[in-house]
């Protein structure tokens, strides 16, 4: 590899709140502290909700408001996650607002109406919202002509009036990003030139799932082979966690195919508005259902990533890229999700790329200049992080973005 350009560094900062612990930090209204999390008590409001199918029921409701959480820079983008539970017909609604010095910098939006199960509500985000300060995109609120500096999240959780079951709200958070560097960003090397590569020559054992076995299948969901490589990628980390659902969560699969498991995760990823199963948030949700802690964020560089994967812990990544740009990726993809499993002894990525004929071919070896370059400029180094909360995350940066 060639010596290191200057760097220029994206701002990036990620705070997340555990609940009930965090509750405390916010404004609560309707909810009690659970075992499980943030639940319904009295609720303290009542609403009606019409969904996509137009069905229109009453819903008890209850909130949580996070403290407005500066960040310290101009803020481009916010990214929300969650986990969380919706038993029976109940659901959870997550709203983001910017925020700048000790007032409000923009109004609320949507953006996620998000159940665990899809009988009751048709897990969506909401298009369309779009003012002179902001607009929605899919799972990001992108920040267009408001002075933002900060960010504050409302979650409501929602039962049928006459429903016994609660929601259960575990943990939010969200990671806030400044504009993208405008000249180029040199490639990642240790934060210290005497100090050996953290997570070089480790790779961890990932299992291999393909997505294009699924091609053709299972339309109402996306359709399989060319557009499940988020769920497919969860599926492959939940089940190197253990932590799969048990095949009795995806016997309705029929016919069962290649891996119903990865059709299980796909149908409760569906975001029926974006309609695709690509939503960074609502896969990280939907892991949370298996026991585990999850959230998006964006990393700046590999050698950030390098971290995790000495910790254990693997990272679902989304780049974009033509054909040839990354060497061994030889497709074109406006964005596309990977497991990055580990590193060579060269500080080469090791990757489970879900886009591959069969499971034998889902393991890539590529350069990693390149392939940072694909994963900074396209999706602005984003990156799913899940793991049991029992292991630890490696020491967060000075300006911490986990």
């Amino acid at each position: 590899m060639t010596d290191a350009a200057p760097t220029i560094r994206r701002d990036v900062t990620y705070r997340g709140f555990r609940l009930p612990d965090d509750a405390a930090l916010g404004e609560t209204s309707g909810l009690r502290a659970g075992g499980r999390g943030l639940e319904l008590a009295d609720p303290a409001d009542r609403l009606e909700h019409t969904d996509a199918d137009g069905r229109t029921r009453r819903y008890a409701a209850g909130s949580w408001t996070s403290p407005p959480v500066p960040v310290g820079f101009a803020v481009r983008d916010v990214v929300p996650s969650w986990t969380g539970d919706t038993p029976g017909d109940c659901w959870l609604r997550v709203e983001l607002r910017g925020w700048h010095d000790d007032a409000p910098a923009t109004g609320w939006y949507v953006l996620a109406d998000w159940a665990a199960d899809d009988h009751a509500l048709r897990r969506t985000t909401v298009p369309g919202q779009r003012d002179a300060d902001a607009r929605v995109d899919t799972d990001t609120l992108l920040v267009t002509d408001a002075t933002v500096t900060g960010w504050q999240v409302r979650v409501t959780l929602l039962r049928p009036e006459d429903a016994d079951a609660t929601p259960v709200l575990r943990a939010v958070g969200a990671v806030a990003a400044g504009p993208r560097p405008t000249a180029t960003t040199g490639p990642s090397r240790p934060a210290r030139e005497d100090a050996p590569p953290t997570g070089w020559g480790t790779v961890l054992d990932v299992p291999r799932y393909s997505q294009r076995l699924h091609a053709g299948s299972h339309p109402q969901w996306g359709g399989g082979g060319d557009s499940w490589c988020s769920p497919t990628c969860t599926s492959m980390v939940l089940a190197f966690w253990g932590a799969a659902p048990a095949p009795t969560r995806y016997a309705w699969v029929a016919p069962a195919g290649p891996r119903p498991v990865v059709v299980h995760a796909a149908r409760h990823c569906y975001d029926h508005a974006y309609a695709g199963a690509g939503n960074w948030a609502f896969n990280t949700a939907y892991a949370g259902l298996h026991g585990v802690d999850a959230f998006v964020t964006r990393l700046r560089s590999l050698t950030e990533a390098e971290a995790f994967v000495a910790a254990g812990i693997p990272l679902i990544v989304s780049a974009a890229f033509t054909a040839g740009q990354v060497p061994g990726l030889d497709y074109d993809t406006a964005g596309h999700l990977m497991v990055l499993v580990g590193f060579t002894d060269t500080g080469a990525p090791v990757l489970n790329d879900p886009y591959a004929p069969d499971d034998d071919a889902v393991r890539r070896i590529v350069d990693r200049d390149r392939f940072e370059a694909a994963w900074q400029g396209g999706s602005g180094g984003v990156a799913y992080v899940l793991r049991p909360p029992g292991v630890p995350l490696p020491p967060a940066p000075e300006q911490p973005n986990w």
